[in-house]
């Protein structure tokens, strides 16, 4: 009687950096609108991170910082409707850039409307959300508070090369 063969059992292991997202890594703002980053400006300044605020005022500017080997920033804030590139188009580009998916960096839509057309787009592009401009300076601050705490409590891992 022969005996079945064993089970052979494989194990996988993924390398990981130890402290996974950049979170003292810039916030990109991709905002075309030169009053709206003013108030971005003034709202970080109150909130006193220690994060550097980078301001990109197209999505071809993003695009160019965020595929540099040394950049890691935080987090990406970006508008949707933009000149060149546009948000969207930035987002699927980043998307398809293996090299700058692999940094896990959040990106969040920022914009003046949430047409349900434009939230079902936004996600299918993976984002990780999609918020409407608050039209009040306490509004804005707020939701950046918000989203900057989430995700620095947030853990995802960054695959090391």
């Amino acid at each position: 009687m022969k005996l079945p063969a064993k089970n052979k059992h494989y194990i996988c292991t993924l390398n990981f950096k130890q402290n996974k997202m950049n979170k003292n890594g810039a916030i990109v703002i991709v905002e075309d609108d030169t009053d709206d980053q003013e108030m971005f400006s003034e709202v970080f300044k109150e909130l006193n991170y220690k994060n550097e605020i980078v301001f990109f005022n197209d999505g071809q500017e993003a695009l160019t910082y965020l595929t540099g080997k040394t950049v890691e920033p935080f987090v990406v804030i970006s508008d949707i409707n933009m000149p060149k590139l546009n948000g969207m188009e930035l987002r699927k580009q980043i998307h398809e850039n293996e090299n700058i998916r692999l940094k896990t960096i959040p990106y969040l839509f920022f914009t003046t409307s949430a047409e349900q057309e434009a939230v079902v787009d936004a996600y299918s592009k993976s984002i990780q959300g999609f918020f409407v401009k608050p039209s009040s300076f306490q509004g804005l601050k707020s939701t950046m508070k918000t989203i900057v705490e989430y995700w620095q409590k947030c853990e995802s891992p960054n695959y090391v090369e």
